[in-house]
């Protein structure tokens, strides 16, 4: 399997791409992951201009020799090529697996949309610079290359519909052409440094979008690394997932093992089938 790996947003190193390949080769020896050189282009805050960004997604997606596009690290910038990207996808571009998380739900949003039918919000490259960042990478390959269900959110359950989204990426799209329609859909979301009132502030902007949007509910994932506020906020994160749940009639549905960190898990987009794959 040949895995094409780009950087819609920022920039990744090299000696973190070559720690990458090193793993792959040991824990999956048939995948070759195809580092575009963009990755590792500079240009201010972004992995190179907006126009280097879209070529390297859009030739990588196009490319009939690409199994897989696995976007290497979140960040900001999807949201500038995305909505332009996607619609210079051809044929070849549809059967491919795309997965990311963080900003780069921006990207799986607008596939999503379009029909593209195999996404997946799940670990990165990146991710090898976390504690325990070989497990997540680890975790990636094995659904990107055997689409093992072992890898997979453990709430995920035949029969039901799919999607995941850090929850200010989600408020970025909702509104926008990037939102895909969510109708069925069990969603998960999750969030990392925002202080609570802004989490607090986003999901009323998120819940009071999605009320009409039929969701068979909502699943928080972790919150992590909130900043200490200037005094208490008086409510934790699940607390306020559940108010606004409450006040926007979705029904909130408990706890998601994903998040900003190496225990992130696998959730595809979707219908997931009696073999739990998708």
């Amino acid at each position: 399997m040949k895995i094409g790996i780009c950087a819609p947003s920022t920039p990744f190193t090299r000696d973190d791409a070559d720690r990458v390949i090193a793993l792959a080769k040991v824990s999956h020896p048939g995948a070759e992951l195809v580092f575009s050189p963009q990755c590792f282009t500079e240009s201010g805050h972004f992995a190179g201009s907006d126009g280097e960004r879209l070529s390297a997604f859009v030739d990588l997606a196009n490319d009939p020799g690409i199994d897989a596009i696995w976007f290497v690290r979140g960040g900001y910038g999807a949201v500038r090529i995305a909505e332009q990207a996607v619609a210079q996808l051809k044929s070849a571009a549809r059967g491919k697996l795309y997965m990311g998380y963080s900003d780069q739900g921006n990207l799986l949003g607008c596939l999503y949309r379009h029909g593209f039918p195999f996404l997946a919000h799940g670990p990165m490259p990146a991710d090898i610079r976390r504690d325990g960042g070989d497990k997540a990478v680890e975790r990636a390959l094995e659904w990107i290359v055997h689409r093992n269900p072992v890898a997979l959110e453990p709430g995920i359950q035949a029969g039901q519909r799919f999607a995941a989204f850090n929850l200010m990426t989600l408020a970025m799209m909702v509104g926008t052409p990037l939102m895909p329609d969510l109708k069925g859909h069990v969603l998960m979301i999750e969030e990392v440094s925002e202080y609570l009132y802004a989490f607090d502030r986003t999901f009323f902007h998120v819940s009071s979008h999605l009320k009409e949007a039929g969701l068979a509910g909502l699943r928080l994932g972790r919150v992590s690394d909130v900043p200490d506020n200037d005094r208490p906020f008086g409510e934790g994160a699940t607390d306020i997932a559940k108010r606004w749940c409450r006040i926007s009639g979705i029904d909130f549905l408990g706890s998601a093992d994903i998040g900003h960190d190496a225990d992130n898990k696998i959730v595809p987009f979707g219908l997931a089938t009696s073999s739990s794959t998708f």
